[in-house]
Order: structure tokens, then C-alpha cells, then sequence
């Protein structure tokens, strides 16, 4: 019988390194989708408004969410049967595949209705790998932080997630600055998704040399194995409704605010407020930098007072703030101002997204873990949080924008309730139970 050998803290920071690069590119190569929205559209889709271009790309970014929750079953049951690291491998794979799809794909002018057909096909891949990256991702990195400081370490996968937003919108600012408006739509939205394929190759390699996690290796004895194939990890996982119930109600609310303050806000910037595409981005930008930065604080703040009570303010944050910072944010005429409101937003959403991974991933016992985290997540996600921007176009399609903003406050109150309702996490943890 094995046992997984004594972990140092340097080697749990060298494994969360690694694993964190390589949640770095993942989402780099999915957000580039959004962040270069504006400039494909018109390559992908027949000529006409620039409202009507961005619905059709909208629906195609909601598109790769439905393949998420097959993503979170798929590589969940592979990571609960195989391992974290085996499970990261692949999504990354996945990911690769994607952006090169979507980088070498002629326009509509060329080849017709097979031009979005093919983008279809491309996020159906990056929804595989995104779906399965994010419940793996989670359980790697609660499970290799040690107990006292679980909340700090599991916040780097939104630090490294919302890098990855902020490394597409860095590229798209380089190719603004040295590219013209006629050549970044011709052609130079191809660049990010080339840079996407190879970074992919290199989070690959990085993911090679990661550890298996401990909780992990110790769940995959002789006698465990053989329990494993007794029963179905669906039918296992089934025996938890409860906890299953509260990833769906603890993610409502948080997903639908995070892809409204995040993806959806630069196109709102542009297309509501008024702004340049340069100045949103660069808004935007900023605004992530500064989320980035409290993804760290507030995880290690959990740690420190729980996590329900960062929990409940991200809800009543969430709840009472959305209409009167989507209203500003409307009528906004200076970038500093546009900055300062998105800042607030940031730092009401920091309270879900710094500490949802470790949220999820101590509320179910380790065989079913990556399972447990990643489809009910997945399925959340892709109902609410990849139709956000969709909905929000729709709604300003037919004049009628605000009642987007009471849609994302209705969902972050459902949210709300469940966090009251919640015990808090870090005192009732499976993982400390392992």
C-alpha cells in the first residue's frame, strides 16, 4: 500500500504555481473570444448592425457554455478515476485544438454559412475544456493547500483566471496600438488565437511536471479502487442533493455578476456608454487588474473569519448594487468615472470568486470531488452565466436595457438566500475529514 509522501510547503507553492500557469492560458485562450468580439464579428457573420453582429457572436460564446456541464461530467469522472493532473492535461489539449480552429477559419466571405459553423465547432471544444478545467482546477488546488491557508491558495485560480482576461486584453491594447482598425479587422483578430495554440503547448508542458495531490493519491488505494468500480460516481454523487443544491444556488448569483462586470462590460462601455473600443478596453483592463489583486486578500480573509460571511457580503453587495452601478455605468462620461464604478463592482464580486473553488470543493468527499464541484457548476454556468451577455444585448435590442440589470439583481438575491442558509465551509470541510 502506498502513501502519498510529506508535503512541504515549498513543494504545495511549486505545484499551485504550475497548475495556475497553465489555468492562466486556458482562460486566456477563452476570453480572447470576447475580448476580439468586436473586431470578428463582422468577418464571421452577413453584413449588418453592429448590434446584430454582436448577438450573433454572443449566442456563439453561449454556444461553448453548453458544452460545459458535459466538460465538468467528462473530465470530473476522469479526474475522480484517474487524477487531478491526468484530467488538467487534457482540458488544456482541448483548449489548443480550439484556438487554432477559430485562427485558421476563413471569413464568411469565403466560405459562407461553414465560416460560423466552424466557430461553432471551435468553442464547442474550448466549452469542453473550460467545463472540465474549472472543477479540476478547484479540487487541485484546495486539495494541495494546506488546511490553514486553503482560502489564500484556492484564490489563484480566479487570480490566474482573470489574469488570463487581463493578458487577452493586453494583447488586444499591443495590436490596437500597432495595427490599424482596418487590418485588426481584416486579419489581426487572427493573432491572439495563434498566441492561444502555442501557450496552450507550453501550459502542457508545465502541467506534466505537477504533482498529484495527496488527497488524491490516498483515495487511490487497492481497496478504493475496487469500491469505485461498485458503484457509478453519478449515483454517488446523487446521494448528496444538498450539497449539490447549494453549488447551483452559491454559483446563480456569482456567475451571472462576474460575466456582466467582466466580458459583458466592455461591450457595454462601448455600445451603451458611448466609449471608444480603446478606451473600454483599456477601462476594462485596469478594472481587472485591481480584481486581480483582491482575489489573494479576500481568499486569505476567509480563512481568517470564514467564508460565509464574505459570502454574504458579495450577496447583499450584489443585491442592492447591481441597478444603481449598471445605471452609472450607463451614463458615464469619463473613463475615470467608468474605472471607479467598475472598481466597486469588482470589489462586491471579489467576495464570490475569490472563494467559490474551495467553497465547492469542501462540501463533498474526495472520491467525487472534481464530479461534485464541476457539473452542477458547469450546468449553473451554462444556463445563466454564458446567456448574460446574450440577454443583455437582447434586452437593449428591444429598449429595454435596464430590466437586465434587475434580471442579474434577481439571480444574485436567489444567491443571497442560499449563503444564509449555508454553513460555513471552513468549519464543516470534507477535506479536513480526508
Amino acid at each position: 500500500m502506498t502513501t502519498a509522501p510529506a508535503r512541504t510547503m515549498a513543494s504545495r507553492v511549486k505545484s499551485i504555481f504550475s497548475g495556475s500557469i497553465g489555468n492562466l492560458v486556458e482562460w486566456y485562450d477563452w476570453y480572447i473570444y470576447s475580448a476580439f468580439a468586436l473586431y470578428f464579428a463582422p468577418a464571421f457573420f452577413p453584413k449588418g448592425n453592429q448590434t446584430a453582429q454582436l448577438l450573433n457572436s454572443a449566442a456563439i460564446f453561449a454556444v461553448g457554455f453548453l458544452m460545459r456541464p458535459l466538460g465538468g461530467w467528462l473530465l470530473g469522472l476522469y479526474a475522480d478515476r484517474r487524477g487531478r493532473k491526468a484530467a488538467l492535461l487534457l482540458s488544456v489539449l482541448l483548449m489548443c485544438a480550439g484556438s487554432l480552429l477559430i485562427a485558421l477559419t476563413p471569413g464568411y466571405a469565403s466560405i459562407g454559412v461553414f465560416a460560423p459553423v466552424l466557430l461553432v465547432v471551435a468553442r464547442l471544444l474550448q466549452g469542453l475544456s473550460v467545463g472540465g478545467e474549472y472543477g479540476t482546477s478547484a479540487t487541485y488546488l484546495s486539495e494541495m493547500a494546506d488546511q490553514k491557508n486553503r482560502g489564500f491558495f484556492s484564490s489563484f485560480q480566479y487570480v490566474t483566471l482573470i489574469a488570463g482576461q487581463l493578458v487577452a486584453l493586453l494583447v488586444q491594447l499591443g495590436l490596437q496600438a500597432v495595427l490599424t482598425i482596418e487590418q485588426l479587422h481584416a486579419w489581426g483578430w487572427r493573432v491572439p488565437f495563434v498566441i492561444g495554440a502555442g501557450a496552450a503547448v507550453v501550459a502542457l508542458f508545465l502541467r506534466q511536471h505537477m504533482e498529484e495531490t495527496d488527497a488524491f493519491v490516498k483515495n487511490d488505494q487497492p481497496a478504493g479502487a475496487a469500491l469505485k468500480k461498485e458503484e457509478s460516481k453519478l449515483r454517488v454523487l446523487m446521494r448528496y442533493p444538498r450539497e449539490v443544491l447549494t453549488v447551483v444556488g452559491l454559483t446563480l448569483g456569482g456567475t451571472i455578476v462576474f460575466y456582466t462586470f467582466t466580458t459583458y462590460t466592455q461591450k457595454f462601455l462601448v455600445n451603451t456608454a458611448g466609449f471608444t473600443k480603446d478606451q473600454a478596453t483599456l477601462v476594462s483592463f485596469g478594472a481587472l487588474a485591481v480584481a486581480m489583486v483582491l482575489q489573494p486578500v479576500v481568499g486569505a480573509l476567509s480563512d481568517r473569519v470564514g467564508r460565509r460571511p464574505v459570502l454574504l457580503a458579495f450577496g447583499v453587495g450584489a443585491t442592492l448594487g447591481t441597478v444603481p452601478l449598471m445605471t452609472a455605468l450607463g451614463h458615464a462620461t469619463t473613463t475615470w468615472g467608468a474605472f471607479g464604478l467598475l472598481v466597486i463592482a469588482m470589489l462586491i464580486m471579489s467576495g464570490y470568486t475569490a472563494i467559490n473553488a474551495v467553497v465547492k470543493a469542501e462540501l463533498f468527499p474526495t472520491e467525487i470531488r472534481a464530479l461534485g464541484v464541476g457539473l452542477p457548476y458547469a450546468l449553473t454556468v451554462a444556463i445563466f452565466g454564458g446567456t448574460a451577455e446574450y440577454v443583455a444585448l437582447l434586452a437593449k435590442g428591444y429598449n429595454v436595457e435596464a430590466w437586465f440589470y434587475w434580471y442579474v439583481t434577481a439571480c444574485a438575491s436567489i444567491s443571497l438566500v442560499t449563503y444564509l442558509r449555508m454553513a460555513d465551509t471552513r468549519h464543516t470541510s470534507r477535506m479536513n475529514q480526508a
